[in-house]
């Protein structure tokens, strides 16, 4: 194990719900970031394990909604990772770096906005003249789904 997977399993242990998200979110994004280098260099053993591994992260990502309690977020999520997971097998049919290139931006925007909520929720824990200074619980994770409900 290399220093950079056992950082990531330290950061995992004993992290919230958020942070796990957020941690799925990057490393869907880094297997696809590095899935794009290796269709550069025509190493499509690689791009190939690496399309796989983010196919497999983003289920598990799918798999933990809460339908019931999520509400439109929850079936808005629903709804991006279906699309998404057609993008990255079409991107590895067409071999497609635009694609590729697309996705990797979309689940940026939503992993952004993840980071937002986390961010406002950990300042709602604060003391009260500094949780009022954050502001109201943002919008941004619904507003980043809603693009690709249209």
């Amino acid at each position: 194990m290399d220093a950079k997977s056992s950082y990531r399993e330290a950061s995992v242990r004993g992290a919230s719900p958020m942070r796990l998200v957020l941690c799925l979110y990057e490393q869907a994004i880094e297997d696809l970031r590095r899935a794009v280098a290796a269709l550069s260099t025509g190493d499509i053993a690689t791009r190939t394990r690496l399309l796989n591994h983010a196919l497999m992260v983003i289920g598990q990502l799918q798999g933990t909604l809460d339908m019931e309690q999520g509400g439109a977020v929850a079936r808005n999520l629903e709804r991006f990772y279906v699309l998404l997971r057609a993008g990255l097998v079409e991107a590895q049919g067409k071999q497609s770096r635009n694609i590729l290139e697309q996705q990797i931006s979309q689940l940026t925007t939503v992993y952004e906005a993840w980071q937002e909520v986390e961010r406002r929720t950990e300042a709602s824990t604060l003391p009260s003249a500094e949780a009022a200074q954050s502001g109201p619980m943002p919008s941004s994770l619904e507003s980043s789904l809603t693009e690709w409900n249209a």
